[in-house]
């Protein structure tokens, strides 16, 4: 896979201010307002910076956050993850293993047989329903 970089003004050129800020800037948007976070069509979510294919949504599961969540991504390659420690907390942070686009987090408290919630951002995700 290679790695997609652009300079911080091409992503702002090519992202929604809302994008940029969750995306590029490790952002989160309000729970209960992202465009995903209530969405049951089957098809691929997508990383709305370079088009990574990132999760199915036959792995996305209620986990009643107000967040698109899943229960793992698409491949062991797509996301890649780091310690965050940011805001007085220690999390692990969930990031397009292309772009480097921040996604959200990763939690312990997800469904079997992964036990794994990945709490994503709407405004990091395209998706594309099957068709």
């Amino acid at each position: 896979m290679e790695k997609v970089k652009k300079t911080d003004e091409e992503w702002r050129q090519q992202l929604t201010p809302e994008q940029y800020h969750v995306a590029r800037q490790k952002g989160t948007e309000p729970a209960f307002t992202g465009k995903y976070w209530d969405n049951h069509e089957d098809g691929t979510y997508r990383c709305a910076c370079c088009g990574a294919e990132l999760f199915d949504s036959k792995t996305k599961f209620e986990s009643g956050t107000g967040w698109p969540s899943f229960s793992a991504p698409v491949d062991g390659n797509s996301v890649r993850t780091e310690t965050d420690t940011s805001h007085g907390m220690r999390r692990v942070e969930a990031l397009c293993a292309q772009c480097d686009a921040h996604l959200g987090h990763v939690f312990p408290d997800g469904p079997q047989p992964t036990g794994s919630r990945f709490c994503m951002n709407s405004a990091s995700l395209d998706f594309k329903k099957k068709e």
